[in-house]
């Protein structure tokens, strides 16, 4: 609270540019430790804008003018709110204030932290065991004769971003393990991500070896042919670089790189070229400018959405993964993947590589297993990449918003191969950034340990599940084809489209129309209703014979339901 210059204006001016409104609301803002509050003036509305400060971006304020002060607050879920203050004393106040409090400089500012978590002691403790990652495992056939759990990494002793439990090849030693940790870079030495069943193949990650030129390490050597071994139909794995081959070669002089295949003779190297960090962060940031344009011409906003790069750099996190379940599914081939550091690109392949592989991962309670595997407990610097806390913005990119997007263009492709839609996506994006809860919190299972998350904050995954009704596709059915087996998607570039629901945020001058899956929705909420009163009518019918009259109730029911049936199908 001491940071707040000044916890009230009145006859503020707001206008929100993301929902296209046109005409500003006049109200009252109200400034707490964590949200921003407008509440407007009109007394039958009285409508509430909440604005989480750990959502805010940026805080941009513009010259004075007649009319009054202005504030632009832009927020990382593309959200832009501008503020018209009367007094220029409360717009310098309003600004200095919401900068200081949208860059939190330790973790307690934060709102997940901010408040007693025993009020709800049960609660808490029943949401961080909400998802299982052994029960995934074990829903893979893991452990078994070839993969095992390893203890190697209890207490963090061998490689401190890792996750405590880890699943090796049966065949590697403890030694083996140790010294192929020490050869790679940030000890991420090699470790199961995903076992396939059907062919017995394994996509594992790890980092870069420490390489450099010449340089070579018989345990890593041993490593790599332990996990060939735990396939027994392959005589080779495929290692996939997931970086350019001009950067891995850059990586070189450092002492870094890639490994050498002289030296690794049960390997096939293939690089797949998705950009580093900083590329990915300067081109979401042009995208972004494309959805701020108003009324822009065809010309304009196809040359801004080429010279972004978003959706190149899209299309080559999708094809990694096609590569990947390609070797794991239809070659019996498995897969060691990594980038530099291994918890970037290789959380981004790995899991869109899952996602093709296995229908689970489809569903809403799988993706959320498939997050806490491949990104929270794998080590996704969280806190640095999506700024939770004031630091260096060069560790700021947009690394798991490309991984939603990688699914949201695959369910544009597969309609009914989901589970969820895009408001489920939207809203993990949301959380990823909010710290309203402590999932998201931290850069690794170690820091968040350290920090005692699992005792003061809650975890995302029960609510929402909880609202799951609200991120449920209508057109899904498990038992389709299209939901069975393997996605083998189209990666031709006319197959990308620009993620409207998420990115889209110009003014409109018209209302939004509703979108298919809403109507869909609807239709099929009234089918089941129709489906129940006729049953109930079935019911009450003498010996369960139902008489057909002419204009009768259950006539019409029929009749609706075989239209509803029609609509649904058609569309």
């Amino acid at each position: 609270m001491e940071h707040i210059r000044t916890p009230k204006v009145e006859n503020v001016r707001l206008l929100d540019r993301s929902k296209g409104q046109r005409k500003a609301s006049v109200g009252t803002l109200y400034l707490s430790a964590t949200h921003s509050m407008f509440i407007e003036n009109h007394p039958e509305t009285r409508k509430e804008t909440w604005v989480l400060h750990s959502m805010v971006s940026s805080v941009e304020r513009l010259p004075t003018t007649p009319t009054g002060s202005q504030l632009i607050l832009r927020c990382k879920d593309f959200r832009i709110f501008q503020l018209l203050l009367q007094q220029e004393k409360d717009c310098l106040d309003l600004h200095t204030s919401l900068l200081r409090l949208s860059r939190p400089e330790k973790y307690s500012e934060l709102y997940c932290l901010s408040f007693n978590p025993n009020i709800n002691k049960e609660e808490r403790q029943e949401s961080w065991s909400f998802i299982d990652l052994m029960a995934d495992y074990k829903r893979m056939g893991v452990p078994n004769n070839l993969w095992v759990a390893s203890a190697a990494n209890s207490e963090y002793r061998i490689c401190e971003t890792y996750p405590s439990e880890l699943f090796i090849p049966k065949s590697a030693s403890p030694t083996v393990i140790l010294g192929s940790s020490k050869f790679r870079s940030r000890g991420r030495f090699p470790a199961l991500s995903y076992f396939h069943q059907d062919t017995l193949a394994a996509v594992c990650r790890c980092s870069q070896p420490l390489s450099g030129f010449s340089g070579r390490c018989q345990e890593d050597e041993a490593m790599l042919q332990a996990v060939m071994k735990s396939n027994p139909g392959s005589v080779y794995i495929y290692v996939v670089d997931t970086r350019p081959k001009l950067n891995a070669m850059a990586n070189r002089a450092a002492g870094k790189g890639y490994e050498n295949e002289d030296h690794y003779t049960n390997i096939k190297l293939h690089f797949i070229g998705i950009e580093n960090i900083h590329v990915m962060r300067n081109s979401q940031q042009k995208m972004i400018d494309v959805g701020e344009m108003r009324s822009p011409s065809m010309t304009d906003f196809l040359w801004g959405l080429e010279n972004s790069g978003w959706l190149k750099h899209i299309k080559a996190i999708i094809d990694a993964g096609v590569f990947i379940a390609r070797a794991v599914a239809d070659e019996g081939v498995s897969v060691l993947v990594h980038c530099s550091d291994g918890w970037d690109r290789t959380a981004q392949a790995c899991s869109v590589a899952s996602v093709l592989l296995d229908p689970f991962y489809r569903t809403i309670k799988g993706m959320m297993v498939l997050i806490e595997r491949d990104w929270v407990s794998f080590g996704h610097k969280f806190s640095h990449r999506y700024a939770h806390l004031d630091g260096d913005p060069k560790e700021v990119s947009p690394v798991i918003d490309q991984f939603l997007e990688c699914v949201w263009q695959l369910s544009e492709q597969f309609p009914c191969a989901f589970e969820f839609n895009e408001c489920f996506l939207i809203a993990i994006h949301t959380h990823v950034y909010s710290c309203h809860y402590g999932t998201f919190l931290g850069n690794c299972q170690k820091e968040r340990k350290d920090m005692r998350l699992h005792e003061r904050s809650h975890s995302v995954w029960p609510q929402l599940w909880k609202d799951r009704a609200d991120f449920t596709n209508p057109l899904y059915k498990a038992e389709l084809s299209q939901c069975q087996g393997v996605l083998r998607p189209n990666t031709t570039p006319y197959c990308f489209k620009m993620w409207k629901g998420l990115y889209n945020h110009t003014e409109r001058s018209t209302p939004p129309c509703q979108s298919p899956a809403d109507f869909l929705s609807a239709m099929r909420e009234e089918s089941l209703q129709l489906e129940e009163e006729l049953t109930n009518h079935q019911e009450v019918a003498p010996g369960g014979n139902v008489h057909h009259h002419p204009g009768s109730r259950q006539e019409d029911i029929c009749a609706n339901r075989e239209a509803n049936n029609l609509g649904e199908s058609s569309g």
